[in-house]
């Protein structure tokens, strides 16, 4: 094995120094849009390549067959190909293969990928694995138009097709859904109370604040007795707790244990205290914003060797940027439940399967009159715009616009460590 690695190693920096000699440097991937590099066929000032006489912009990419991020760069480049036929030209280059093709271009990393203009102007060069979205989003920062003028309809709603006439105090506080008469909690604060669907919403209610003494908080709640429908204190309930067809798991408080007993002959379950009640909804957390998640609402996300969970689809792709990490996702499609499955590699979307999956990414307008994220439970990505449609279709109050899965993925990267420390906190998520 010892001996394969040390082989493989001397083939990358033989690479590499074949790909250094006699080169010029190569412009980095995050800044200048002027690159230094002398044209392959003229004087050493014209910023000009082989598409010089070109009527085309032009995507070049330098790469080879067996690098792993030239591997993941290929269907990228085979997508851009097909989709903007007569609106641009996109070229590959095996530095391996055809090592004197790569000569002109100066380069010292692959893949790098060059951006030509009509006129055959280098424009701007990229190092390492480039998204398609960030590809796109390169040629239109550069002034280049591929759209022929078009643009896409995705769906944007900022206004409610129908408001939420719901009295608030029938409304969870937290996922904003109908409070079931049976589940009804409540935590009483100095100048106002918040009504929960569920001891459950409680719990995901109670990892978002900042600092809380989970003693102090407790003897706020309230929970409604299974067996009468009264308010009685948390912490003196014994709860039933059990699982539905789903494997999801189920709480019914009571008062007495007698009748909590009685519940169990027909509703099979564990009686469990407040305290261990406790422990179990919070032992399984958002690796994003370290909200309480059920791993049945959560979308899976694969980080190195270690699993964990995203309580939303926008958590789970912001895992990405909490680790700095390239990361694996597996959404479900909030309307059907179809599998989504999306790969990171540097902060980017390296793959999207299936490649027509979109996002939706809820937000409701403040006070100030600025838009601002609806929380975890208004969004969601879907395996095409149909579904999105549908979707909305049956939530007529719901404000928000149609962005794409690299784009949240973006929005993401740009967080500071700062600001991911306070996602999703009550108070502090800006």
């Amino acid at each position: 094995m010892k001996i394969l690695i040390v082989a493989a190693l001397a083939v990358v920096v033989a690479g590499a120094v074949a790909l250094k000699q006699g080169k010029a440097p190569a412009e980095s991937n995050t800044t200048s849009a002027t690159p230094v590099v002398s044209a392959p066929g003229g004087g050493s000032g014209a910023k000009t390549g082989p598409a010089a006489t070109a009527q085309l912009p032009k995507l070049l990419d330098l790469g080879a067959g067996k690098c792993i991020p030239c591997k993941l760069m290929a269907p990228i480049l085979e997508e851009l190909k097909k989709e903007y036929a007569g609106k641009m030209t996109v070229e590959f280059i095996d530095v391996w293969v055809n090592p004197d093709a790569a000569k002109p271009y100066g380069i010292e990393v692959i893949p790098t990928q060059i951006f030509y203009d009509a006129d055959g102007k280098e424009r701007f060069r990229h190092v390492g694995f480039f998204g398609k979205e960030d590809i796109l989003g390169k040629w239109k920062e550069l002034g280049v138009d591929l759209s022929g003028g078009k643009t896409s309809a995705g769906i944007i709603r900022e206004e409610a097709v129908k408001p939420d006439t719901r009295p608030r105090d029938q409304v969870c506080f937290l996922c904003d859904e109908d409070l079931p008469p049976k589940t009804k909690t409540v935590v009483k604060g100095e100048s106002e109370q918040r009504v929960l669907c569920s001891p459950h919403c409680y719990f995901i209610y109670f990892s978002s604040l900042v600092g809380a003494d989970p003693k102090a908080e407790a003897a706020k709640v309230s929970v409604t007795d299974w067996a009468s429908g009264n308010l009685v204190t948390a912490t003196a309930a014994t709860y039933l707790y059990g699982l539905d067809a789903k494997g999801r798991p189920t709480t019914k408080a009571f008062a007495d244990r007698a009748a909590a007993v009685k519940e169990q002959q027909t509703s099979p379950g564990n009686l469990l205290a407040w305290d261990v009640l406790r422990s179990k909804e919070l032992a399984t957390r958002c690796a994003f914003c370290d909200r309480s998640v059920y791993p049945e609402d959560a979308c899976g996300v694969k980080f190195g060797t270690t699993h964990g969970y995203g309580c939303c689809t926008h958590c789970s792709i912001g895992v990405a940027a909490r680790l700095k990490q390239d990361i694996e996702v597996e959404a479900k499609d909030g309307l059907t439940g179809e599998l989504i499955r999306v790969k990171t590699l540097d902060g980017q979307i390296a793959s999207l399967e299936p490649a027509s999956a979109i996002a939706w990414f809820g937000q409701r307008k403040g006070p100030d009159d600025n838009w601002a994220s609806a929380g975890c439970f208004k969004q969601g990505f879907f395996v095409n715009q149909d579904n999105l449609k549908s979707w909305l279709e049956a939530r007529p109050a719901m404000t928000g616009r149609q962005i794409t899965i690299a784009q949240s993925l973006s929005d993401k990267m740009k967080l500071s460590p700062e600001q991911i420390a306070k996602a999703c906190k009550l108070g502090e998520c800006k």
